[in-house]
């Protein structure tokens, strides 16, 4: 599926990726964990084409790396960034149509738009209203059903629960998980690192820019190390005992 290959990219003399290498798989949810600074917004937007960065990125074997932005959705690549990037002043359904502009998705619009109802049945009860008057955690939704009205193979998301109460943001998981049923394949970036690893299959840990580690999602929760930098656990017995994550290289 995605397969990315000495990554880097910097912000003029910062350098925000240093040689990154990952896979997602087809299928695959994987979720990035890292700081706040670690690159991981950085990460996604280079997939994505909206950020220069040297390095290979392919999608099924077909090279990406060179292609500008518009390109990669056609390709089948979408993101939903931090902050959602919603048209406020439109309604849902032109939200969501508008997702259904590259040509690989216009001939199966109205099934793509019946999938996105199914999987957010509240949008189908707001088709006509006005986004900015909707809440954060429906606004997230229409976010994400603009996405996959792309017909996307893989789905780019930065920090989806930000800001959503709790109630919502199982309702976002369980969608998620949904998604990756239909066989999408997820990269996720994802603050709530507990309620992302109990729906992934893989992880990775990025730091400064550079990929420390990775492991089955299982794996990286109950790691003491993992569990004490991103889970808000300090089991210090344990901690004392393993100085270094057990999770594998970030090299494949």
């Amino acid at each position: 599926m995605l397969d990315v290959r000495g990554l880097s990219a910097a912000y003029r003399l910062h350098r925000a990726l240093d040689e990154v290498t990952l896979r997602v798989n087809a299928g695959e949810l994987v979720v990035i964990l890292g700081a706040n600074g670690a690159g991981k917004s950085t990460l996604l937007k280079a997939i994505a084409g909206l950020l220069p960065a040297c390095g290979e990125i392919t999608l099924d074997g077909e090279p990406l790396h060179a292609l500008p932005a518009r390109l990669r959705v056609e390709a089948g690549i979408a993101l939903v960034p931090e902050g959602r990037g919603i048209f406020g002043e439109l309604t849902v359904r032109e939200n969501l149509l508008l997702g259904a502009f590259p040509k690989r998705a216009r001939d199966a619009e109205a099934q793509s738009l019946a999938r996105v109802l199914q999987l957010f049945p509240r949008l189908a009860e707001r088709m006509r209203q006005t986004v900015r008057t909707m809440s954060g955690g429906e606004q997230q939704m229409v976010a994400i059903g603009r996405a996959l009205m792309s017909a996307p193979r893989l789905l780019l998301l930065d920090e989806p629960s930000l800001g959503l109460s709790p109630l919502m943001c199982g309702e976002l998981f369980r969608a998620l998980a949904r998604i990756r049923e239909t066989g999408v394949s997820i990269l996720l970036v994802e603050q709530n690192a507990k309620r992302s690893l109990a729906i992934a299959d893989r992880g990775y840990l990025l730091e400064n820019g550079r990929i420390r580690g990775s492991g089955e999602a299982r794996q990286l929760l109950d790691d003491p190390v993992v569990q004490a930098a991103y889970l808000g656990i300090c089991p210090t017995t344990q901690l004392a005992k393993v100085p270094q994550p057990t999770v594998r290289s970030g090299q494949w």
